[in-house]
């Protein structure tokens, strides 16, 4: 709560001093520096030093400089594009859609793996809880990531409700903030079942973080459309284009490494109808978020 609070104090301070050149202030369109924005899934110290070759890699493509930006969640990442304090990020599915309710955002790429650009979650669970299947989860706490999260909130909430369990009713939902709190939540038995990122899941197998013996999958989703790209619409019409082509082009194996990814490939806002359907489904206003 209190990192929260000091974040919300001054992160429109560290921001302000060059607002001035973003697209949201005075009418200009032609910002540097370009601010980027990352998701935060993981601590903004690990996300920002992970994508140091991103940053690298940009600032060559693009001429000009390149301020990697990570918020404390997805509600602060969203006010801050729509208030012009960053100018291009990578949205999850859900939070690009409730940003694109509020400001005029364009998707132009996203993750490209041997899924093409679509990905899955995961219902998991604490292997020592005794949960064996999605319907042991009645009666007990779920952790999901953050609220404005599509593969650590909406799609497992769907997923759960496929199976007849509507949060609040036959679970409690507890949300907990990063996809690898999750896991970690999980695994630590605060919360004996949890839904995140596929991709992220495997990482933290991957690298020991999470341990398989005490972690177990429940249910796989199926597919959805990867993280967006997206930079705002008042951009200059030849920096969107040196942007759009700068991440189309991306083959680096050394830049596109934290992303788990084989490349980016494009995509519209109309892919995305997917997300705001399941929405409606689970009955949710979206303006809420």
């Amino acid at each position: 709560m209190n990192r929260t609070i000091f974040f919300m104090v001054c992160f429109p301070l560290l921001l302000c001093g060059c607002a001035g050149s973003g697209a949201g202030s005075g009418g200009q369109s032609d910002p540097n520096p370009l601010k980027v924005a990352l998701l935060p899934d993981e601590s903004p110290s690990t996300v920002i030093a992970n994508n140091e070759k991103l940053k690298e890699y940009l600032q060559r493509e693009l001429a000009r400089d390149i301020e990697l930006v990570v918020t404390t969640d997805y509600s602060t990442m969203i006010e801050a594009v729509r208030h012009g304090r960053i100018h291009v990020a990578y949205f999850g599915p859900l939070s690009y859609v409730l940003a694109r309710q509020k400001t005029e955002i364009e998707p132009f790429a996203a993750l490209k793996t041997k899924d093409g650009t679509t990905y899955k979650a995961v219902l998991i669970a604490n292997v020592a809880a005794g949960i064996d299947s999605v319907a042991d989860i009645k009666g007990k706490d779920v952790a999901f990531g953050d609220t404005a999260s599509t593969s650590s909130h909406l799609i497992p909430r769907g997923m759960l409700a496929e199976k007849g369990l509507i949060a609040d009713v036959d679970y409690q939902a507890r949300f907990v903030g990063a996809h690898d709190t999750v896991a970690l939540t999980v695994q630590t038995g605060r919360a004996p079942a949890g839904g995140l990122s596929k991709p992220i899941f495997e990482s933290l197998l991957e690298r020991g973080i999470i341990d398989r013996n005490k972690v177990r999958v429940l249910q796989e989703s199926r597919l959805y459309p990867q993280y967006p790209w997206t930079m705002r619409s008042d951009l200059k019409s030849e920096l969107k284009e040196r942007i759009r082509k700068a991440f189309l082009s991306l083959h680096d194996p050394e830049v596109l490494r934290p992303f788990k990814a084989e490349g980016f490939g494009p995509v519209s806002d109309q892919d995305y109808d997917v997300i705001r359907d399941l929405g409606k489904l689970l009955n949710l206003d979206l303006s809420k978020f």
